[in-house]
């Protein structure tokens, strides 16, 4: 197996040191687990990204006309299991 890549993040402990930054993984954390995704916190380094990233990811993951939520849901988890993400 490959080593996962490695991106350069700012480290978690000093996010809250970035108001902006704070605000929006905020947004991004997951409400299970009270973390924030490695997929979001590489955006970190700059969170306009973060922003883009997680418009982007709620407005394809938000019901629509022609696929309910959780239909979308469903096409994530299989496009997950077949690329092996967690995600």
């Amino acid at each position: 197996m490959k080593d996962p890549a490695w991106i350069e993040t700012v480290p978690e402990t000093d996010w809250d040191k970035d108001t902006y930054l704070s605000v929006l993984l905020e947004k991004v954390k997951d409400k299970e687990n009270g973390r924030v995704d490695n997929i979001m916190a590489v955006h970190s380094i700059n969170p306009k990204s973060l922003k883009a990233h997680n418009t982007l990811y709620s407005s394809a993951m938000s019901g629509t006309a022609s696929l309910r939520k959780v239909e979308r849901e469903l096409i994530a988890f299989v496009v997950s299991l077949e690329n092996n993400c967690h995600y």
